[in-house]
Order: structure tokens, then C-alpha cells, then sequence
């Protein structure tokens, strides 16, 4: 399978369009889009026509909104789906709410969070009252294969980040789609509602420690990396 990375105008989010090897009689591959941050949804689907890709499925490593923005559209221009792990299905309905917009009982740091997004938005010419949630919301639970038409992703798990934070894999690719769970050099933040300290040094340690050393990553944010390179040299993962 190819790994075709969309960079988001709104914090950088990196949108994976993951296509399948095998064409169709039709000429057609299926592909699926992963993580369509605010500003995606065009370049995604000039990449589903210009390859001749047939779009199986949209994906989120975890329900924040810098992640969803655009499944709504790209649901619905390619009849597809949104899948992600079910214990952050909640957040779809309400992105802003979940991470303390308006809302200072939550905290400081989800009030920066949140304001942070609102101005990146702004610069781009949106406003938290646009978001839509996607039409159909198809969670999944726990561990194991999503089978997209040709496309086949194993999920794992990774909760702290968010509860249901969930790192992809290709495993016959030997790459890691990691979503906000590990970054090059860094890890995701739990200092926002429905984080998890514990249970993002539990995933760190028994999931992202268990992963192939060779494996490359592409994480939720910024450069891609290897596992390797991050048992290493990442100040968070454990040694």
C-alpha cells in the first residue's frame, strides 16, 4: 500500500490518504483518508481523482477536532463513513465542548487549548459554529483488523491521549500511523479533558515499546520518524 500525506492548514495535522495496491476492474483502487484536519477536504479528493481512488472509508486516530474537521465533507462528497475507536465517538458530536471551549471549570490548559484552535481557524477563515458532524459514525472497539474494501489497517488501542486514542498499522509496510500518541521527539499531551497519564505511559510502555524498531512512523503532527529512532532518543518513551 503507498501512504500519501495531506498537510492540514490548520495546525499542521497530517492527513494520511493509505491506497491499496490492487486496481479494480474499473481502474479504481480503494484508499482510505486518515485524520482530515480543517482544510484537507479538496486536496484529498483532487488526490482521490487525479490516482482514480475509490474512498473506502474516513479514520481518526482520535475523535479532536483538529483531526475531524473535514470527515463530514469528505464523507459525504465519497459515501463513506467516519470509523474510530468508540469510547471517543462522543467527541464527534461536540469537538469544541470536549476540550473545554467556553468552558474554564475545565481548566487552563484546555482554555489555551481551545483558544489556540479557535485563532487557527480564524486565520483560515472558519469558526467553531461551521464544524458538522459527519452523517454516519461507525465506531469500532478494542484491538484488531479494519478491513476497508481492499484496504485492511490493524488498530491498536493506545489510550491517554484521549480514551480512545488509536495507533494504525501496516503491518506488511512496516509503518505506524500514530496519530497524537507519539511524535518525533515527543508524545501526546494529557493535560486535556478525558487524558490519562497513567494510561499514556501504560500505552507507551506495552504498545508504541512493543512496536518493530524498523518501523517508520507518521505521526499526528510534524515529521515522520521511526520507532527505532524514538525508543532511543524520545525523552517520554521508556528505556
Amino acid at each position: 500500500m503507498d501512504v500519501h500525506v495531506v498537510v492540514a492548514p490548520v495546525f499542521a495535522t497530517n492527513c494520511c490518504v493509505v491506497v491499496a495496491d490492487r486496481r479494480a476492474d474499473d481502474g479504481r483502487r480503494d484508499c482510505v483518508v486518515v485524520d482530515p484536519g480543517a482544510g484537507t477536504a479538496d486536496a484529498v479528493s483532487r488526490l482521490v481523482d487525479d490516482e482514480s481512488l475509490r474512498v473506502q472509508a474516513v479514520l481518526a486516530t482520535h475523535g479532536h477536532v483538529d483531526h475531524t474537521w473535514d470527515a463530514a465533507e469528505l464523507c459525504a462528497r465519497h459515501d463513506a463513513p467516519l470509523r474510530l475507536h468508540a469510547r471517543d465517538v462522543y467527541r464527534v458530536s461536540d469537538p469544541f465542548g470536549t476540550i473545554g471551549l467556553g468552558d474554564g471549570r475545565l481548566g487552563a490548559q484546555a482554555a489555551a487549548v481551545s483558544d489556540a484552535l479557535t485563532q487557527a481557524l480564524a486565520d483560515f477563515g472558519r469558526t467553531p459554529r461551521e464544524y458538522t458532524a459527519p452523517a454516519r459514525v461507525e465506531p469500532f472497539d478494542g484491538d484488531g483488523d479494519l478491513v476497508c474494501g481492499d484496504v485492511t489497517l490493524r488498530a491498536r488501542h493506545a489510550p491517554g491521549h484521549t480514551e480512545g486514542s488509536t495507533l494504525y498499522l501496516l503491518e506488511a509496510e512496516g509503518v505506524v500511523l500514530s496519530g497524537d500518541v507519539l511524535f518525533a521527539g515527543s508524545v501526546g499531551r494529557t493535560d486535556l479533558p478525558g487524558a490519562d497519564l497513567e494510561a499514556m505511559l501504560a500505552t507507551l510502555r506495552d504498545v508504541v515499546g512493543r512496536l518493530d524498531p524498523a518501523w517508520q512512523v507518521v505521526p499526528g503532527h510534524g515529521p515522520t520518524t521511526t520507532v527505532g529512532r524514538e525508543l532511543a532518543s524520545n525523552p517520554f518513551l521508556p528505556r
